[in-house]
């Protein structure tokens, strides 16, 4: 028999479609795992519901759980709880900074015009940024623009 924690560590394989150096454990989208002799049921929050990687996800955490011997796998999609930001690990910020990607700053679930402003540039490290646009080439993310060392990065959007 397996343990919620060996999925967990065996779904870390299972990455972000559109940020591949994350996976969707420390993207916080798996919110559930349910085990019994039979089968191994999966839960996930994808972080907004038009995410069109949806499909694509449940594919793979059924592939990767098939992979280590698991054959019955339900994947379900669940949004009772919304997935927020705040949900990223800090092994998940660290790979978006890594990535080139601002993580999004952590907040009390109230995501006002000021938290979108001064995001430190994965780039320098300067808080002396610029949102440019909200709309970055997917939904989760942002254009800013650093002051400091005249770059331009996106952000993945705090939510």
């Amino acid at each position: 028999m397996y343990s919620e924690a060996q999925i967990l560590e065996w779904l870390e394989e299972v990455k972000d479609p559109e940020i591949p150096v994350l996976s969707l454990v420390d993207l916080g989208v798996i919110t559930n795992i349910d085990i019994n002799e039979h089968r191994v049921a999966v839960t996930m929050t994808p972080t907004f519901v038009g995410c069109p990687a949806i499909d694509y996800m449940k594919q793979d955490v059924i592939e990767v759980l098939n992979s280590y011997g698991i054959d019955n796998v339900d994947v379900q999609v669940n949004f009772d709880e919304p997935w927020n930001s705040n949900k990223i690990t800090e092994k998940g910020r660290k790979a978006l900074k890594d990535f080139g990607l601002a993580p999004p700053p952590k907040h009390n679930l109230i995501v006002d015009i000021d938290i979108l402003d001064n995001i430190e540039c994965p780039n320098c490290g300067s808080n002396n940024s610029v949102m440019k646009t909200p709309f970055g080439p997917t939904a989760c993310r942002s254009i800013h623009f650093c002051n400091n060392c005249k770059e331009t990065f996106e952000q993945f959007k705090p939510l």
